[in-house]
């Protein structure tokens, strides 16, 4: 597998690379991004290496984000055509005016024409809600969304951090008025945060939504920075974020075996981390957020790592997060329904209660 293995995106025809190029670092104006020099190559050396996939936001480095792209993507036609470019709107870049931010039509638009200025092109390929708006009618922005699909200004859409049932409720309206639906769910995903796979990920499979998981490093934690040694003490945006960080014991133990399974594919931890999170069911593209070319390097290589079954498993069990009440019933739901019988390859025990019942017993 490589960057040029391309992937679809839910259920749609887009093809995009099964690592996407994160552009919240693009642009210093935060304080920990890299310049607009390196930003430059770091997307030449990302597409060079057959990548297709940038996502950025409205308000990433107060939209000197979109500004490089659009310098560096949206102003050559040939490489503008070759790229899908993604961006996102929802939060206010424009503090002081209340319609400007959330998802109501009047800041979609105006989001939209902003964003294809900075970009410096005419269309998104992939326009993502960053956050949903639980003070807008759903109908309004679904409306709103397709209304800039059917103008060519958008391709397709997608949702980012929002709840399942309120995906569900928009992407079932979609279906039913013929508007536009999604495509694509961006959620936080990674070895240190698993509960989406209790509601989000199995709302996506069954809606259509192809994952795209940001922070599969925890923001650099499982990057190989951190470790036992230094325990959380290494320079990075983590330490500059959280001064006074301290690893739970939890989380050591994953950095160990990220470390110990690096070793015996000659790789790095973060290469680790990415290729278990990329192979994950449900998800469709990987965003990687990286602040220099050689992190991109160091971590392109996850798509050319391939984890062993017991790697996995053992990978599975560390991180599992604690159960809700949907994941820890599930299995009490399989005993009562499956008979003691293995259903599509889970065989859970009978319920005890049950064992003794015979045909005829009712």
């Amino acid at each position: 597998m490589s960057l040029q293995s391309f992937r679809i995106l839910g259920r749609s025809g887009l093809r995009v690379s099964s690592l996407c190029l994160g552009a919240m670092t693009f642009g210093e104006d935060w304080g920990w991004g890299a310049s607009v020099d390196e930003t430059t190559r770091i997307i030449n050396t990302y597409i060079e290496q057959g990548g297709n996939f940038i996502d950025t936001a409205n308000i990433y480095t107060n939209n000197h984000s979109e500004r490089i792209i659009g310098d560096v993507v949206g102003k050559n036609s040939s490489l503008r055509t070759q790229m899908v470019i993604a961006t996102k709107f929802a939060n206010n870049v424009f503090p002081g005016n209340p319609n400007t931010g959330g998802t109501g039509n009047k800041s979609l638009i105006t989001n939209l024409e902003d964003s294809l200025r900075r970009l410096q092109t005419d269309y998104i390929d992939l326009y993502w809600i960053h956050s949903w708006d639980f003070s807008t009618p759903m109908e309004e922005t679904m409306r709103s969304l397709d209304n800039a699909v059917k103008s060519g200004k958008v391709r397709y859409i997608g949702v980012s951090d929002a709840p399942a049932w309120k995906i569900a409720q928009a992407q079932t309206a979609a279906w039913f008025k013929d508007w536009t639906p999604f495509i694509g769910l961006q959620i936080e995903y990674s070895l240190l945060q698993r509960t989406v796979e209790d509601e989000l990920i199995p709302m996506a499979r069954e809606l259509g939504l192809g994952i795209t998981p940001w922070s599969p490093l925890k923001g650099g934690l499982l990057s190989g920075k951190y470790n036992r040694a230094n325990n959380g003490n290494a320079d990075g945006r983590l330490k500059t974020r959280n001064a006074d960080m301290q690893l739970t014991e939890k989380q050591l133990e994953i950095i160990d075996e990220l470390q110990r399974i690096a070793g015996i594919h000659h790789t790095t931890p973060a290469a680790v981390a990415l290729s278990w999170v990329n192979n994950k069911p449900g998800v469709t593209s990987t965003i990687i957020g990286v602040r220099s070319v050689k992190q991109l390097e160091d971590n392109i290589k996850a798509t050319n790592l391939l984890l062993s079954a017991d790697e996995i498993t053992s990978l599975d069990k560390l991180s599992a997060p604690p159960p809700t009440f949907l994941s820890d019933y599930k299995d009490l739901i399989a005993s009562m329904q499956h008979g003691g019988m293995e259903i599509n390859g889970f065989k859970p025990e009978a319920l005890p209660l049950l064992k003794n019942i015979q045909p005829g017993q009712y």
